[in-house]
Formats: C-alpha cells, structure tokens, sequence
C-alpha cells in the first residue's frame, strides 16, 4: 500500500525587501561602523567591515528579493532584526498562526478539515518556544485528533518528517499526517554579516500525507521511497538556546546567529547530496533520465545546477530543476517544498519526480514520487 502528498499549501508574508534595499541598510550600518571605530582601525586593531553590493548577491547566490515578516525592523540600520510584538500564552503564537494559513491551503487542496487529520508534525529550523509543541497548538486550533510533535532538522525537516509521515501511515498508527514547515529565518539571521546578510527569507509550507485508497483531491503525487543521511559538520552551526542565557554573554553575539563556511559547505554537500539521490535511485531500480522534475533545496543557485547536472548527466533545463531563490531566498526547510507547491504543472501521469533538501548538520533528504 501506497501513501501520497494529496496537498499542498503556501504562505507567504506581505512585506518583500529586495537586495537594493538590503545593501542600502547594511552599508549605512557599515559605514557608521567604520567611523565610530576609526581610531582602530586607523592603528591596525580592528579590521574594517567592507560594503556588500546588489551585484555580489546575485552573483553568490542567485537571491534577488525575499519575503520576510516585518520589514521596517530589519531594513532599521540600528536595529537589523525583525519586530515581533510580545503575545499573551492566551493568543495564538506567531508560528502556529502562520502554520495555520498554510495548512488551511494544503487541506483545501486534499478536499480535507481539520478533524480528518490524525497526526500533525511541525517540522522547521527554529522553534519559537521548547514547550508546548507548535504542532499540539495547530492540532488544537484545527480540531484535528490523534498526537502531534515538532521536529528539527535544520533545512532538511520538511523531507525527514515526510519520511516520519510516511512510515506513520504504513504502521498504521494515522490514516492522514499534516506536516507543516513554519519558517521565521529572518529571526536567525545576522543583518550584520556581509557573507550572509542576504540569504533568508520567510514562508510556510505545509503537505497532507495520507494513504492512497483513501485520497479523492485531483493533484496527488505517490511517494516512492524516501532516504535520509546525516554527517556531523560544524560548517553551518548556531549556537543559541536555552542554555545561553546561562553562559552570561550577549544574546546577540554572532555565534547565536545562522553562521556558515560557505566555501566548505559547497564543496562537501554537493556530491553528499548527488550521491544520496542516485543510490537512492539505484535501490528503486529508477533510471535518473527517467526524473521529470527536481524539487531540490533553494539554498543556493550554483549548488543546486551541480547538483541537477549530476543526478542528471547533463545540464538541466529551468523546467526540470525549477528555482524560487531569486523571489523567496532560503526559506530552509519550506524552500523545496516552495519549488514543489509553485512547479507542479506541466507533469503527465507516472512522471518520475524527486523532492530532495539538504543543509545543516549536514543533513539531506531524498523523496522519490511519481504523479498519480
């Protein structure tokens, strides 16, 4: 018995900042630095920080804007990190509110309510609290049944908790499993660092999982198999949570922050990746020229072409391995999940697909599904 994605929804913030705007806020900040710090830096005691540039964005990344939930706070060169107003335990929390409009938009798809489902599983980079469970919250505010839990695996929760969804439904332990991707990476992202300033924005997904004999919606993907893989690295780390606060340094030092060797990163992950997804084809007996269409993590632009090129053996056309880097940024664990939601048109009955996330820990994730 076969389980299938029967739904798929989207949420995206109103605000937009676009990289003009970006650098404009960082380079004031920049410059501001450079002169309340003169006097060391004239004497060889601190190291200037240098400008960034829309064309070094583009050309590192592929990033043109990104969607973010307040604008006004990261764009303030005094502040450079989003508002968030405080909420009472007796409001809805901000990621359970977001969770929420997505899952809306995936249930509708599956022609589904909320008390149809029977395990909700929050799957994302960054919880906003350690207890209660996000995902308790959204089963509540839905009126779904059975258990719900939050899971984090950095970019790649969004594929592990399919996989968990997955092997719930063939247990039998849930008929139907919403998985839901609420990602506020603007929250973790330092405004202050050249290198990385630009790369988060964000979103929510969110996907209906359930058994195939039961699904009705028009739009259904059946999931092949999934595998995962894990390698302890330090090159993408961020080092808040609870126990900072027991450390007594700053909050905001730049190690609490999203920090990465971007360098190491791309060297080491994209054959990780490549190797994970053929292998994985190679288990299912399933010809790489057979995939029609690669959903893979929107991290970075050249990442993913190498990346296509070599699941694929040759360059892969926009159709084939579609971007949203350049409207949405990184938007971890919901990027691929983006692609999927945004580029699912065009697929004929029995098309092979891939869904594939990769990032901290190092962590990937291969999903293979044929359109139904």
């Amino acid at each position: 018995m076969k389980n299938v994605i029967s739904g798929v929804g989207l949420y995206t913030p109103v605000d937009v900042i676009n990289n003009d705007e970006l650098v404009e806020s960082f380079n004031i900040f920049v410059a501001d630095f450079n002169a309340r710090h003169s006097a060391a830096i004239s004497i060889g005691e601190m190291e200037p920080l240098q400008p960034s540039s829309t064309a070094f964005i583009d050309k590192a990344s592929g990033i043109l804007s990104r969607y973010v939930i307040d604008k006004q706070g990261i764009l303030d060169p005094e502040r450079m990190k989003p508002f968030v107003a405080p909420r009472t335990n007796d409001e809805i929390s901000l990621q359970a509110e977001i969770a929420l409009k997505a899952a809306h938009l995936a249930l509708d798809e599956a022609g589904l309510k909320g008390e149809d489902i029977d395990c909700v599983i929050v799957a994302c980079s960054n919880m906003q609290r350690a207890y209660p469970a996000i995902a308790i919250e959204v089963q509540q505010a839905l009126g779904a049944g059975g258990f719900a839990f939050d899971m984090n695996v950095a970019c790649s929760s969004a594929t592990f908790a399919l996989q968990i969804a997955d092997n719930t439904l063939q247990a039998g332990t849930a008929n139907r499993v919403l998985v839901v991707n609420p990602e506020i990476c603007s929250a973790h992202l330092n405004y202050r660092d050249r290198d990385s300033h630009f790369i988060f924005g964000d979103a929510c997904t969110a996907m209906v999982i359930e058994k195939e004999v039961l699904a009705t919606s028009e739009n259904q993907f059946r999931i092949l198999g999934t595998r995962l893989q894990t390698s302890f690295s330090n090159n993408i780390r961020n080092n808040f949570g609870f126990i900072t606060k027991c450390e007594d340094r700053p909050f905001d030092a730049p190690d609490t922050y999203f920090v990465q060797q971007g360098r190491k990163v791309f060297k080491e992950v994209v054959p990780m990746v490549a190797d994970l997804i053929l292998k994985h084809l190679e288990a299912l007996q399933l010809p790489a020229v057979e995939l029609k269409r690669l959903w893979l993590h929107q991290a970075n632009i050249n990442m993913n072409s190498l990346i296509a090129r070599k699941v694929l053996g040759r360059d892969p056309s926009d159709t084939e391995a579609p971007t949203i880097l350049h409207e949405y940024g990184n938007t971890s664990s919901a990027a691929s999940i983006i692609a999927f939601q945004r580029y699912r048109d065009g697929l004929s009955s029995d098309d092979l697909c891939l869904l594939c996330s990769f990032g901290a820990g190092y962590s990937a994730g291969s999903v293979l599904l044929r359109k139904v």
